[in-house]
């Protein structure tokens, strides 16, 4: 059984009680994936968010411009991490493929499941949402960087040119 502690670790969790991390827990599932098996597949139907209680994964994006229809990693996320959480929120595809680097172990949490946290307890809900907000925020600020970055690279490497 996964520890109140472990969950904690996630920031998803920041703020929520004893008694609502139990309730939490309870509607948790277990999956693991073997090495290089796809656990998510970019452009698919989502609806849950998984958390990285063993092993590690790598994000895989289609840019078929630039890559001839071969997918680039663009992180790798280990023991701890979390991902799909944009089809927690907003129910549409999957924006990139994930696979396991290695054996691994998850917890999911499906929209209908974060639903009945709002049934149960609005500001348990509120908190989720707001955490998860957050989360993808930071993710967002470093995808700006990135771009920000990539772009000033490509720009001075036209003006050398």
């Amino acid at each position: 059984m996964v520890t109140l502690e472990f969950l904690r670790s996630h920031a998803l969790f920041g703020g929520i009680t004893d008694k609502g991390m139990k309730k939490i827990r309870s509607l948790l599932k277990e999956e693991c994936f073997s090495k290089n098996e796809i656990i998510i597949r970019e452009n698919e139907p989502g609806d849950r968010l998984y958390f990285l209680c063993k092993g590690s994964v790598e994000i895989l994006k289609e840019v078929s411009s630039f890559t001839k229809g071969r997918p680039q990693k663009i992180a790798v996320l280990a023991k701890g991490d979390t991902f799909g959480e944009m089809g927690l929120i907003d129910m549409q595809a999957r924006a990139a493929t994930v696979r396991a680097l290695e054996d691994t172990s998850t917890l999911t949490l499906s929209n209908k499941d974060l639903y009945r946290i709002a049934e149960w307890d609005l500001e348990i809900f509120a908190l989720i949402v707001m955490n998860l907000a957050r989360e993808i925020s930071r993710r967002l600020r470093r995808m700006d960087t990135l771009a920000a970055s990539s772009l000033f690279s490509s720009a001075d490497q036209e003006e050398k040119a």
